[in-house]
C-alpha cells in the first residue's frame, strides 16, 4: 500500500500482567472500507480504541495520514468514533448533536448551520428533526445522527464499534446499505468492528481477522471466505465442511488430493485452491456449504461423492440448509440449497451428495 491513512506496526498493548495485543500490524488506505472480526475478547475493540486514541499504546507504533500518533489526544487526531450505545447527548436537539464537534472547533455559525443541513440531506433525515431530541427518534434514526455527528467535521478516518447492533434484522439491513451507500460517496477510510460476519462480508473491501490479540489473517471478503488461512478463519467465517484428504504434489504449486470417505477419481488442485501455510500432515480439504448438492442413482462426472443419512433441514426462505450424516464425520455434513417449495429429501432418508473437489480449498487442518 503506496500511502496508507493508517499505518499500525507491531502495536502491543498490555493491562498490568495481561497482553491484549500481541504485535498487531494493519494498514488501511485513502477510502478504504476495513472490517475487525473476530470472537469476543480478541482485542479488536481495543485495536479500535487505540486507533481512536483513546488507549495508549505498549509498544510499536501508530501514524495517521502520516504523522505520529505518540501523544496527541482524541480530539486532535483526524478521526471519528461512532459507538455502540451511540452516545447522544440526550438533552441536547438533533441540530446541537450534530453541531457539536464543529463549535468546539469554533467554526463560523453560518458555516455550521450549512454543514448540519447537508449532513442531514445526506443522511435522509426530515428537516423538521433538527429541533428534536433522540428519544423522539427511532434507533434507525438515532443512528443516523450519530453517523451525521461523526462525519460533519470532515475527518480523515470514521471508527465504528458496533454500531447497529442493537437494531432489528430489517432495519439493521438497510442501515448497512446505507452505510455501504454513504461509504462509497463520501470516500472517507471507514474502521469498523462487528460481530456480524455477514455484515463484515457485504460492507468491508478488507477483513481483518484477530484471534487472542493477534491479526490471523487480512485479505478481501472473497480470499476470506474461499482461500482461509487456517481452519479458525474457515470455521469462524461462515459455516463450512472439513474433509479428511491425502495430497501429494502435482507441480506449480497444485496437489492431486483423493479421501477415504469420497468416491470419485483423485482431483487435481490448482496452486490458487492450496493454502501457502499448508503443511506436510493433518491437511483438510475446506468445502462450502452451497458447493454441495443432491446427486441421483448414476452420479456425475468429476463429481466426489458421499451417501448419508438426512440428520435435520431448517427452512431459510431463499435457501434450505441440509445436515447429512456421513459415517467416518464427526460433525454432520452442511449444505446450503436454494429455496423451493418442493423438499428434495426428508430427515431420515439415506441421500446421495456430492461437488466438484476442484472447486474446494485445501488447508491445514
Amino acid at each position: 500500500m503506496a500511502s496508507p491513512i493508517i499505518d499500525a506496526v507491531t502495536i502491543v498493548k498490555d493491562y498490568g500482567a495481561a497482553r491484549a495485543l500481541h504485535g498487531v500490524s494493519l494498514q488501511v488506505g485513502a477510502g478504504e472500507f476495513v472490517a475487525l472480526v473476530g470472537p469476543s475478547g480478541c482485542g479488536k475493540t481495543t485495536l479500535l480504541k487505540i486507533l481512536a486514541g483513546f488507549e495508549d499504546l505498549t509498544g510499536g507504533s501508530l501514524s495517521i495520514r502520516g504523522d505520529d500518533m505518540a501523544g496527541v489526544p482524541a480530539a486532535a487526531r483526524p478521526t471519528r468514533m461512532v459507538f455502540q450505545k451511540l452516545a447522544l447527548f440526550p438533552h441536547k436537539t438533533v441540530a446541537d448533536n450534530i453541531a457539536f464537534p464543529l463549535k468546539l472547533q469554533k467554526v463560523a455559525r453560518v458555516e455550521i448551520e450549512a454543514r448540519v443541513r447537508a449532513m442531514i440531506d445526506l443522511m435522509h433525515l426530515k428537516p423538521e428533526y433538527l429541533d428534536r431530541y433522540p428519544a423522539q427518534l427511532s434507533g434507525g434514526e438515532q443512528q443516523r445522527v450519530a453517523l451525521a455527528r461523526a462525519l460533519v467535521s470532515k475527518p480523515s478516518v470514521l471508527l465504528l464499534d458496533e454500531p447497529m447492533s442493537a437494531l432489528d434484522a430489517k432495519l439493521k439491513k438497510s442501515l448497512q446499505a446505507e452505510l455501504k451507500k454513504l461509504h462509497r460517496e463520501i470516500g472517507t477510510s471507514f474502521v469498523l468492528v462487528t460481530h456480524d460476519l455477514e455484515e463484515a462480508m457485504m460492507l468491508a473491501d478488507r477483513i481483518c481477522v484477530m484471534r487472542s490479540g493477534r491479526v490471523i489473517q487480512i485479505g478481501t471478503p472473497t480470499d476470506i471466505y474461499y482461500r482461509p488461512a487456517n481452519s479458525f478463519v474457515a470455521g469462524f467465517i461462515g459455516e463450512t465442511n472439513f474433509l479428511p484428504v491425502r495430497a501429494e504434489p502435482a507441480g506449480n504449486g497444485a496437489m492431486t488430493v483423493t479421501s477415504p470417505l469420497a468416491t470419485g477419481a483423485p482431483a487435481r488442485l490448482a496452486a490458487d485452491h492450496v493454502s501457502p501455510s499448508l503443511t506436510p500432515n493433518g491437511t483438510a480439504l475446506l468445502v462450502r456449504p452451497e458447493t454441495i448438492r443432491f446427486l441421483d442413482a448414476t452420479g456425475e462426472n468429476g463429481v466426489w461423492s458421499m451417501t448419508g443419512m438426512v440428520e435435520e433441514y431448517f427452512i431459510k426462505g431463499s435457501s434450505t440448509q441440509y445436515r447429512v450424516r456421513v459415517t467416518g464425520l464427526d460433525a454432520p455434513v452442511v449444505m446450503d440449497l436454494a429455496g423451493s417449495i418442493m423438499l428434495p429429501a426428508k430427515v431420515g432418508e439415506t441421500v446421495r451428495i456430492g461437488f466438484d473437489p476442484a472447486a474446494a480449498f485445501l488447508l491445514s487442518e
